[in-house]
């Protein structure tokens, strides 16, 4: 794609570097498929909105088109497809997660993995975690730029804290320096080394279900619901904006339900 709309996506609609790069690939890729005529992709959106992609590489990819379209000077717009409300599946049960930290190597495959468990960071925002970022005496740990380029502070349990705590003893590492890095200590660590690591995990905990780093977030927060956490103590550790969004994962907690009823249905015999 042209610089110019590079430099359309950064000045003219304030995109971020990651953003800007994915539009420019997913325009790349449509023009390469079907090219970039109006005629051609009003089809390629016709049979997108058909397909069984997910409600947010829809989205993306529309943007994408509109964005080259006003970028063009021939501003196109399509409608949306409704979002669905999305039912949280495949979560972990806390002795699968016990699995997978059991079935840690070393100390630092242990940390990394604790530490998605227990704080329910993005794979992104455990990336640019930093070793100042976490306070041992309080058990935080302040998120820099995550989502939305916002700021906040989680806890972390004080089980999660001792793991970090001993793989600083065999990784020396600065304030200043990222907590997670490649093995060999010279390069930051990758998302995609991240999610071949939790694969590798899960296979040696022979877990039937599937299992990714996202999958770590999404099964903190069921554990906490049922353990009989409310949504909003549940909404502030994953920092969703909505409550609605942490809605969506009591479709998920079939033992929190089971136990609440018990807990409260009268006994008449």
């Amino acid at each position: 794609m042209s610089q110019e709309f590079e430099k359309f996506l950064y000045i003219r609609k304030g995109l971020q570097p990651v953003t800007v790069a994915g539009h420019l690939k997913a325009v790349e890729k449509i023009n390469k498929k079907v090219g970039l005529t109006k005629e051609a992709v009003e089809n390629f959106v016709f049979l997108l909105y058909q397909s069984n992609y997910s409600h947010s590489h829809k989205v993306n990819q529309v943007k994408s088109i509109e964005y080259w379209f006003e970028f063009s000077g021939q501003p196109l717009h399509f409608a949306r497809q409704r979002k669905p409300k999305p039912i949280i599946k495949q979560t972990l049960t806390e002795a699968e997660v016990t699995r997978l930290l059991f079935c840690c190597q070393n100390i630092r495959e242990k940390a990394i993995i604790a530490t998605l468990a227990y704080s329910g960071l993005r794979p992104k925002e455990l990336k640019n975690l930093k070793v100042q970022d976490v306070d041992f005496g309080s058990n935080e740990m302040r998120v820099i730029c995550g989502k939305g380029l916002k700021d906040n502070v989680i806890y972390i349990s004080n089980a999660c804290s001792k793991i970090l705590m001993e793989y600083l003893r065999t990784n020396e590492r600065g304030p200043e320096s990222l907590m997670f890095t490649t093995a060999d200590g010279l390069r930051p660590f990758k998302q995609c080394a991240l999610r071949k690591l939790v694969k590798l995990l899960a296979k040696r905990a022979k877990l039937t279900k599937r299992v990714w780093p996202y999958n770590l977030r999404h099964s903190l927060a069921t554990s906490m619901m049922n353990r009989g956490a409310d949504l909003l103590t549940v909404k502030s550790q994953l920092r969703h904006v909505f409550i609605e969004t942490t809605m969506g994962y009591i479709s998920a907690l079939g033992y929190c339900a089971k136990n609440r009823y018990e807990q409260f249905v009268p006994s008449y015999c």
